[in-house]
């Protein structure tokens, strides 16, 4: 398997891309490649001499890198040889089976769709994370891909997270839920009221209602459907609240008069804990829609979390989702105010560069 990483994406790229990089190349197959997309003059002189690997590692030049803090377009068209824009082009071209980025995630999002296209009949595509519960794994989407969505959108989004967590997690029915301030019917701003009405007409979704924020750990369902500036909020709350909570039990720990005693019995509880909720360990998310595989990873990744995306890579790629994705739609009848997909985003256009 070909797998393209993007070198510059990422608050602390490259070293810790180049790094997670080096670091799969123990763990993947003979046969397979690692190919790091950036300026050749950065990345080739912290790569090391010796290379002993199975896998291959390979680097594609790309001259130009979109900051964190770029405009998404507005970079894309400027600078059509960013590591991003030509991440996005080797898959076009069928130079890679995978593309990852921890880089500017609206130029991500941007690049992938215009270059590797959404699937068949899919109008927008939508990130999916997994939230480990004490229930099992809950699905969540969209996680910031489109801020703005309609409601064809968010069905679609249920579609999409259910066949995800079908054939990831062996979740035969999924329940879906869909993210609303409340569980009535009547709750819900018009988007989310009308996402109802549609994703009711589908009877293949298992289809619970509307779902609250506080559902989503106590098991009520295993995929919650919502809008992506929504979906963001809850997953970065998750986040620095994990993080809290390990502190502050650290911190009642140690100032405990029997912290001698007790310090050891909670420190393999808390290392596990922690290690179950941390993004570090998961790698990315899947960018579902795109007609490809293409995995989303934090600003702040590491060199683990680099390596573990590249391994979650190869598994997303092997499930075949994106054709079942393709096949459910295809034969799907349910559409937005008789509007089955979206016309073509003219927002963007980049001219092809020759890819070295």
């Amino acid at each position: 398997m070909r797998i393209a990483i993007d070198a510059m994406g990422g608050d602390k790229a490259p070293d810790a891309v180049i790094s997670g990089a080096v670091e799969a190349l123990e763990l993947l197959e003979e046969g397979d490649e690692v190919i790091l997309v950036g300026p050749k003059e950065v990345i080739e002189p912290k790569l090391p001499a010796q290379r002993s690997h199975r896998a291959v590692l390979t680097v594609v030049h790309a001259p130009d890198v979109i900051g964190m803090d770029d405009p998404p377009i507005d970079s894309l068209r400027k600078k059509p040889r960013s590591s991003i824009s030509i991440l996005a082009k080797l898959s076009k071209l069928g130079r890679t089976d995978a593309v990852i980025s921890a880089g500017n995630t609206g130029a991500c999002v941007a690049a992938f769709q215009m270059r590797m296209r959404n699937l068949q009949s899919v109008n927008r595509p939508g990130i999916a994370v997994v939230f480990p519960t004490f229930e099992g794994p809950v699905t969540i989407c969209d996680v910031g891909a489109n801020i703005a969505c309609k409601p064809i959108n968010l069905y679609q989004y249920a579609v999409m997270s259910s066949i995800y967590a079908r054939e990831l997690f062996g979740i035969q029915n999924p329940r879906v839920g869909l993210m609303s301030i409340g569980e009535e019917d009547a709750k819900g701003n018009e988007v989310v009221k009308k996402a109802r009405g549609l994703i009711k007409q589908d009877p293949k979704i298992n289809f619970i209602g509307n779902i609250e924020g506080r559902d989503i750990f106590k098991g009520v369902c295993d995929v919650a459907i919502c809008e992506g500036f929504v979906g963001n909020v809850i997953l970065k709350l998750t986040e620095g609240l994990v993080e809290g909570l390990v502190k502050a039990i650290k911190q009642e720990i140690v100032t405990h008069k029997f912290r001698l005693i007790i310090g050891p019995m909670f420190k393999g509880v808390m290392k596990r804990f922690f290690k179950k909720h941390d993004y570090h360990e998961y790698g990315g998310a899947l960018l579902l829609g795109i007609n490809g595989t293409a995995l989303i990873c934090h600003g702040a990744s590491e060199s683990r979390t680099i390596r573990n995306a590249i391994m979650a890579t190869k598994k997303y790629h092997s499930v075949g989702i994106n054709n079942k994705i393709a096949e459910y739609l295809l034969a799907s009848s349910i559409v937005d105010e008789g509007q089955n997909a979206e016309p073509e985003d003219t927002a963007l256009r980049v001219k092809d560069e020759q890819v070295d």
